[in-house]
């Protein structure tokens, strides 16, 4: 079986990580994976903290999160309203 990631074989990967090797040398990947796992989780924590922002003002401004709720159950009344007036047309097409 070959099994593929990204559409890359095994092969093409081994030919990749010779690359890497070659133009990073052996003692320079920890250090770039290093760095590289640093960038990522400060991406994280950067997006936890908008969301932690985001929730933290919605819940001090106020805003009632039963309006979604609200919004969502009328949205399914009007659907169910829409179906009941297509249901005749559907039925005789």
């Amino acid at each position: 079986m070959n099994s593929t990631f990204l559409f890359i074989s095994g092969p093409e990967v081994m030919i990749i990580m010779l690359i890497v090797v070659m133009v990073f040398g052996a003692d320079k990947i920890p250090e770039i994976a290093r760095g590289l796992g640093k960038g990522i989780r400060q991406v994280k924590d950067a997006t936890n903290d908008i969301k932690r922002e985001i929730k933290d003002s919605s819940d001090t401004t106020g805003i009632d999160t039963d309006i979604a709720k609200d919004i969502n159950k009328e949205i399914s009344s009007v659907k169910d309203d829409i179906e009941d007036l297509t249901g005749p047309i559907k039925r005789q097409l």
